[in-house]
């Protein structure tokens, strides 16, 4: 091989590389923790729904669902997993409560007399992968409902 053709396949690896870079910026964003959610964002939907699949929906259900009897305490004090999708409660809350709620878990957020059974995912997502859970969450609800937890969020 050439120098030139050398000097062209390199150089065509390092624009691939920043195009993917790029994209995955895209994707997830920045890894800060105020990063937000981006419902309205097709790439970063998608990511989350494939993260949530593997991470959120065995407690949550695959449709959001949640639990069964989401509000009646188990036998050893904790409740089921609640819905996310409309008829739960998820979306009374800002998208900052939620990041935390789901990097640091329950325990981390709740009053020392009430049991959470929600694990904390600060080692198993990063922040970006948080965000890209709640943004698809959060893109299954209604218009209206988002647009009201949308306007809730950005006064906190």
């Amino acid at each position: 091989m050439s120098k030139n053709a050398k000097l062209t396949l390199l150089g065509v690896a390092l624009l691939a590389l920043i195009a993917g870079g790029a994209a995955l910026l895209t994707i997830f964003g920045s890894s800060s923790g105020t990063q937000g959610t981006d419902a309205g964002n097709l790439a970063v939907v998608a990511a989350g729904e494939k993260l949530y699949a593997r991470t959120c929906a065995s407690c949550h259900g695959a449709n959001l669902e949640g639990q069964k009897n989401w509000r009646q305490a188990l036998p050893d004090g904790g409740v089921p997993a609640p819905p996310h999708d409309k008829t739960g409660h998820t979306w009374h809350h800002t998208d900052k409560l939620l990041f935390d709620y789901t990097k640091l878990g329950g325990a981390a957020m709740t009053p020392k007399d009430f049991k959470s059974n929600m694990p904390g995912f600060a080692d198993i997502l990063s922040d970006s992968e948080i965000w890209a859970v709640l943004s698809f969450i959060k893109s299954r609800w209604p218009e209206q409902i988002r647009l009201r937890q949308d306007a809730m969020s950005k006064r906190q």
